[in-house]
């Protein structure tokens, strides 16, 4: 063979080598394009895993946080209901828990069904062991309020040793008074007796008949 012969030969096996270069670097081109769209798609599947993931904590986060401020509310008000129930039957309870005597700051008081005057009112609070209640501050006057409803009743208040030099039972002189306006104005000059009622005291006739609280100190 000649040497342009192998000049040719030589040419020929170049340009083979040059397109098995060319197709391994285009196949491998392609792995690459292909290992790329991979990694991108299970990029993408994972960010949208997380957030599926993240949307659904949320969710149930916020469906807790619903059911947990309704439950508050629920609970809220039912213990407003009690606290209603409760400032309205207390009186009722502390009746039957005392056989009859409601305690309140350190106090026993009995409530009459009875009517009697003053005096016979008091007799049967002494025969208790106890007196006709002597009314110190507003919380007990609104107690007494509220136990007597729209009823007169005696309490162990009087002048009648001395017109308008009011008294309480124990011999004390009344020093806080909760008296209706106008009032004691000992129409007829013989109301020498006081009487609670839900607008206050009222000065009446210690001889007219009247239910009346009796108070006994707790021993």
């Amino acid at each position: 063979m000649n040497t342009y012969g192998n000049l040719y030969m030589d040419s020929h096996e170049v340009y083979r080598g040059l397109e098995d270069l060319k197709r391994n670097h285009t196949g491998s081109e392609c792995v690459r394009n292909r290992f790329y769209r991979a990694v991108c798609l299970v990029v993408l599947c994972v960010l949208l895993l997380t957030a599926v993931i993240v949307l659904c904590v949320l969710i149930h986060t916020n469906h807790n946080i619903t059911e947990e401020r309704d439950e508050l509310r629920v609970k809220y008000n039912n213990i407003t209901k009690l606290a209603e129930q409760l400032n309205l039957e207390k009186i009722k309870l502390w009746t039957h828990l005392y056989d009859g005597w409601i305690y309140s700051q350190f106090s026993f008081y009995l409530i009459s069904s009875e009517l009697k005057n003053w005096t016979e009112s008091r007799r049967d609070c002494v025969e208790r062991g106890a007196d006709l209640v002597i009314i110190n501050n507003k919380e007990e006057q609104d107690l007494l309020q509220k136990m007597s409803g729209e009823d007169k009743i005696w309490i162990g208040l009087s002048d009648d040793d001395v017109e308008g030099r009011w008294k309480w039972v124990d011999g004390s002189r009344l020093t806080i008074s909760f008296w209706k306006p106008g009032q004691p104005n000992s129409y007829g000059g013989n109301e020498d007796c006081a009487v609670t009622h839900s607008t206050g005291w009222n000065d009446c006739s210690c001889f007219e008949a009247r239910k009346w609280i009796c108070e006994k100190l707790r021993g």
